[in-house]
C-alpha cells in the first residue's frame, strides 16, 4: 500500500516536470485565484471583526443633571457657603446604575474630561468653554453584557433620579447591529461562492493538461489499469499544483497585510477598533491558503478526470 502510494507520488512529480508549460499554466491559475481568495478572506474576516467590535463597543452615555453631584464626596454646605460637608448622595446614581440588569461596568467621566475629548478631536476652539462656561455634563459610561441588551439598559437608566438622559446612539446603533449580521451572513456566502469559482477555474485549467495526456490514459485503460490506479497520479498532481500555486499568494498576501495593518491600526485604535493581529492571523491565513490550494487542486483534478474514466 505504502509502496504503491510512493510510486504514485513519484509519478505525479515526474508528470509535473514532463508537462512543462502546462504545469506552469495550471500553477499560474491557482496562484491568481488564491491571491483573490486570500485578499478576500483578509478583507471579509477583518470587516466582520470590525463590525463585531463596533457592536460590542456600543455603550450607554448617562448624562447627569447639572444639580447632581454624584461623584463628589463633599459638597458646599447650603446653609454656609464657606463650608463643605459630606455628600449624602455620593455615588447614589452610580450604585443605581450598577443595580440595573445586564450592566457590567460603569466608568465616570467629568464634564472637564468630556471637554478635553472634544478639544482633541474637534480643535482648540473648544478651549474657550473651559471653567464655568463649560456647557457639557458629567457622564457615566455604561457597558452592557451583550450588545442586544443596550436598548434595555438605556431605557432603565433614563428613568433614574439624577439622570438627565441616557444615550446609546439610537438608530445608528441599530444600523451597526444590522450591518454586523449582514456582513457575517453575506461574507460567508460570498466566500463559499468564490471558492466554488476557484474550483471551477482550476478544474478547467487542469482539464487542459489532462487533455494533452488523453492518449496516455487510454493506453493505461487498454492494458487493464483500474480507475483508482489511473486517478491517483493525477489526484496527487493536482495537489502538487495547488501547493505550488499557494506559495506566492501566501507570501504576497501576508506581506501586504503586514503593511496594511501598520497603516490602518493607529487611526482605528483611536476608536477602540482593532484589526486581526498579523502575528497570529498571517500564519493562520497562510496555512488556510495552502490547504485551500491543495484541496481545490485535488478536487479540480478529480473532476477533470471523471469524463476520461467513464466506461
Amino acid at each position: 500500500m505504502i509502496r504503491t502510494f510512493l510510486k504514485h507520488l513519484w509519478q505525479s512529480i515526474k508528470n509535473l516536470r514532463r508537462n512543462g508549460w502546462m504545469t506552469v499554466a495550471a500553477v499560474s491559475s491557482v496562484t491568481i485565484t488564491l491571491v483573490l481568495v486570500g485578499v478576500f478572506l483578509a478583507v471579509i474576516l477583518n470587516t466582520t471583526k470590525l463590525a463585531s467590535d463596533l457592536a460590542n463597543n456600543v455603550r450607554v452615555s448617562t448624562f447627569l443633571k447639572l444639580s447632581t453631584h454624584d461623584s463628589d464626596k463633599e459638597i458646599v454646605d447650603p446653609n454656609d457657603r464657606t463650608k463643605r460637608i459630606p455628600n449624602p448622595d455620593y455615588h447614589k446614581v452610580k450604585d443605581a446604575i450598577k443595580a440595573v440588569p445586564h450592566v457590567t461596568k460603569v466608568t465616570y467621566s467629568s464634564k472637564e474630561n468630556e471637554l478635553d475629548k472634544l478639544t482633541s478631536s474637534l480643535g482648540s476652539t473648544w478651549k474657550m468653554f473651559k471653567g464655568d462656561s463649560n456647557p457639557l455634563y458629567d457622564v457615566y459610561i455604561v457597558e452592557a453584557d451583550k450588545p442586544e441588551n443596550v436598548t434595555k439598559v438605556s431605557a432603565a437608566i433614563s428613568k433614574l433620579d439624577g439622570v438627565d438622559r441616557a444615550d446609546y446612539g439610537g438608530a445608528n446603533t441599530k444600523k451597526i447591529f444590522n450591518l454586523e449580521k449582514v456582513i457575517k451572513t453575506w461574507g460567508i456566502a460570498a466566500a463559499g461562492l468564490l471558492l466554488f469559482v476557484a474550483i471551477f477555474l482550476i478544474s478547467n485549467t487542469i482539464r487542459i493538461t489532462i487533455l494533452s495526456r488523453q492518449r496516455e490514459i487510454q493506453i493505461m485503460r487498454l492494458v487493464g489499469a483500474k480507475n483508482g490506479y489511473i486517478r491517483w497520479p493525477f489526484f496527487l498532481e493536482g495537489a502538487w499544483v495547488g501547493l505550488l500555486g499557494s506559495i506566492l499568494p501566501s507570501l504576497l498576501v501576508g506581506f501586504v497585510y503586514q503593511i496594511a495593518y501598520v497603516g490602518l491600526q493607529k487611526p482605528l485604535a483611536q476608536q477602540a477598533l482593532y484589526l486581526l493581529n498579523p502575528h497570529t492571523f498571517v500564519p493562520q491565513l497562510i496555512i488556510l491558503m495552502v490547504i485551500i490550494g491543495v484541496v481545490i487542486g485535488s478536487i479540480g483534478s478529480v473532476i477533470s478526470m471523471r469524463r476520461f474514466l467513464k466506461i
